[in-house]
């Protein structure tokens, strides 16, 4: 894997162990303080009850933690979906070689710049870059059991758990073997995995 793509992953490593350590110590805080603030009960004095100011829920600062959090389900679930809608059924094999035309996109310059802009690329106007994104596949039903397989995919790639090793060679682009694009043959030819071609070049077209 190149370093470029090893810093990309690296970037979403960090994320998340952050993001991870960042709850563990909010809810260690609170569980904390649950068991220290317990006075003897010999020593509870009544009190005159405060005067409580209405607070407005606007006016009540979210934690931190929740546009991190957000951001990161975001991602996740849109690694999930190029997984499961350009290669559910081809193994974690298939679906792990999706996911590194995805971080080498994030690298190349041409493309977004999170795992969201480069998926949905173009999916509001014509050309977007994952068909499923446009041309309405998102509007079936998924299957259950390849949906859940996917997002478990997703989650140990964003984790490390599953390590990308560049087996499609640096590919930005791929297509399934039963079209045959026209950009193909502007573009080198890496490796077939599955059925999926993938290939690299500067070309900055639709996959299939």
């Amino acid at each position: 894997m190149s370093q470029k793509t090893t810093d990309a992953i690296s970037r979403s490593d960090r994320v998340l162990v952050a993001a991870a350590m960042i709850i563990l110590a909010t809810a260690s805080a609170a569980i904390g303080a649950s068991l220290t603030a317990h006075p003897a009960a010999d020593k509870i004095v009544a009190a005159p009850a405060p005067m409580v100011r209405q607070v407005a829920v606007a006016d009540i600062a979210r934690p931190a933690t929740d546009t991190a959090m957000t951001q990161l389900l975001a991602e996740h679930k849109c690694l999930s979906e190029v997984l499961y809608y350009e290669a559910r059924g081809e193994g974690a094999g298939g679906q792990k070689a999706i996911a590194e035309v995805v971080f080498h996109r994030m690298n190349h310059g041409n493309y977004g710049h999170s795992i969201c802009a480069v998926v949905y690329e173009g999916s509001k106007r014509s050309g977007c870059q994952f068909s499923f994104t446009c041309n309405g596949d998102m509007k079936r039903t998924k299957q259950t059991a390849a949906w859940r397989e996917a997002e478990s995919i997703a989650a140990r790639i964003m984790t490390g758990e599953i390590a990308l090793k560049n087996a499609t060679g640096g590919a930005t682009n791929f297509h399934a073997v039963s079209v045959e694009p026209e950009w193909a043959d502007t573009l080198e030819k890496t490796t077939q995995i599955g059925n999926h071609i993938f290939y690299r070049g500067s070309a900055h077209t639709r996959d299939s």
